[in-house]
């Protein structure tokens, strides 16, 4: 792929992985402006969420240097995918890190690019 705008940082973290129990609202709102503190991103409003009752939880966060998308379903597994975007260089191994403890996460998998 191309990069058409090498002027622009741009990094980009997928974390995908099955949760201990089931995710909450409050858990991806709690989770989503920790993350921020973590990666150290500023958060410029408070995590929105919303439920689907076919799919599960979606969430997001917009920070100043973009933001991240939370998914979490239900059925037919538990599973959550989580994917960050920024124009601001962050350690992606401490993101992945929060991640598997918030979530109690055994099984994580995580592709930056």
């Amino acid at each position: 792929m191309k990069d058409l705008a090498p002027s622009i940082y741009r990094q980009r973290l997928v974390i995908e992985a099955y949760p201990h129990a089931s995710i909450t609202d409050k858990q991806i709102k709690q989770y989503l402006s920790e993350l921020s503190v973590i990666i150290d991103m500023k958060q410029l409003i408070e995590p929105v969420t919303h439920r689907s009752e076919q799919f599960g939880w979606a969430g997001w966060i917009h920070w100043e240097t973009s933001g991240a998308h939370f998914y979490a379903w239900e059925q037919p597994i538990l599973f959550y995918s989580v994917d960050i975007y920024t124009c601001k260089a962050f350690d992606p191994q401490e993101a992945v890190n929060f991640t598997r403890q918030f979530f109690a996460s055994d099984v994580i998998e995580y592709k930056e690019f």
